[in-house]
């Protein structure tokens, strides 16, 4: 029976029965999956009917015939960081997320989303990036923080002439760059904090080597003075380790005058809070209100759950593929930075302070 294999099963239909179908070649095919110049638009019609009458999925086989595009998009990751978080096992749902919203909107446009490690910090970066952009191919590349704004690797994929987005950061420069706004999420978990009555809230800084750690201070710095609220020394080093939230939470809750409410850079450090304030009997939200940036699965069923701001860490990697495959096609991209408003999830970490 034609379509059916010895089992019984219904064979793959391939770029040939589409061609067979329409009558045209299997390059003709090629051509209008690749939407190519040159194909008349009654056979651009005529291909397309049979595609959807067979039921026929491109392949990025079937999609190389038509030119010299992979069809695949890559996404850069930090190595080190990545790892230790993998062997910890108290990693985020970051990369989750990224490959969430960057392989649905990938496969949209019938691309594929491939990801990889790379040590921005090696001094031999240039020649690994090379090395695997040579073995892959890809047609762009995502960027993912601190990648996004090392120097060397901007300019090397700048050089190269391939089209790449700029994941998290906001200063120009080649590629599109998107990102959410952290000062305004700083900025609107301040101002929650403050409508609940808090007026000594603390701010627990993310690593110095992600300039989204800076603008999220800022955020919280700016609101505070908007709140006229002290920050002289609610501000506390971390690193976004478990480690770096608990020391700066033991440093903080030390001050002779300690806060009522602590805004963490990330949930890891937010955990790290919660854990200090449980060892040192206090109640949240009863004596510490506590805030976390990220809302990874995990901080919502610490007790009690933590609010947080929502990262839309999917959104600005679908947004990011999304601006590639534009690229691609020829079409305007923007100058300036891509912004993406962040979520704020309330739970009941946060409270107003107790009555002293």
């Amino acid at each position: 029976m034609r379509g059916t294999s010895s089992k019984g099963r219904r064979q793959g239909v391939t770029i040939r029965h589409v061609a067979a179908d329409a009558g045209v070649s299997h390059q003709t095919v090629s051509r209008v999956i690749n939407d190519a110049p040159n194909v008349r638009p009654e056979v651009k019609r005529r291909v397309q009917a049979s595609i959807d009458k067979l039921g026929y999925v491109p392949s990025i086989a079937a999609q190389r015939m038509g030119g010299s595009r992979s069809y695949l998009i890559l996404a850069l990751n930090d190595r080190d960081r990545t790892i230790a978080d993998w062997r910890e096992r108290q990693g985020t749902d970051w990369i989750d997320q990224m490959l969430l919203g960057g392989m649905l909107k990938a496969a949209e446009h019938g691309y594929r989303l491939i990801f990889e490690l790379v040590d921005t910090h090696a001094d031999h970066v240039e020649r690994e990036l090379r090395a695997t952009l040579a073995a892959l191919q890809p047609d762009g590349v995502i960027l993912t923080p601190p990648h996004s704004e090392n120097p060397h690797i901007i300019k090397l994929l700048d050089e190269i002439g391939i089209a790449f987005a700029r994941v998290g950061a906001l200063q120009g420069g080649p590629g599109v760059a998107v990102a959410m706004d952290e000062e305004s999420a700083a900025a609107s978990a301040t101002r929650h904090l403050a409508s609940l009555g808090h007026k000594r809230i603390a701010f627990i800084s993310g690593s110095p080597e992600y300039s989204l750690s800076k603008r999220r201070v800022a955020g919280w710095r700016a609101e505070m003075e908007r709140e006229k609220l002290p920050t002289d020394d609610l501000l506390a080093s971390g690193d976004f380790s478990f480690g770096s939230g608990t020391s700066a939470t033991e440093a903080l809750l030390t001050l002779k005058d300690p806060p009522t409410a602590i805004i963490a850079s990330n949930d890891r450090m937010a955990l790290a809070a919660l854990a200090v304030a449980n060892r040192r009997g206090l109640a949240v939200p009863g004596d510490l209100s506590l805030f976390s940036f990220d809302n990874t699965p995990v901080v919502r069923f610490t007790q009690p759950p933590l609010t947080a701001v929502d990262q839309p860490v999917a959104e600005l990697t679908a947004l990011a593929v999304d601006m590639i495959i534009r690229s691609l096609r020829g079409n305007e991209l923007p100058d300036q930075p891509v912004i993406i408003e962040a979520g704020l999830v309330e739970r009941s970490s946060t409270a107003a302070p107790c009555a002293s």
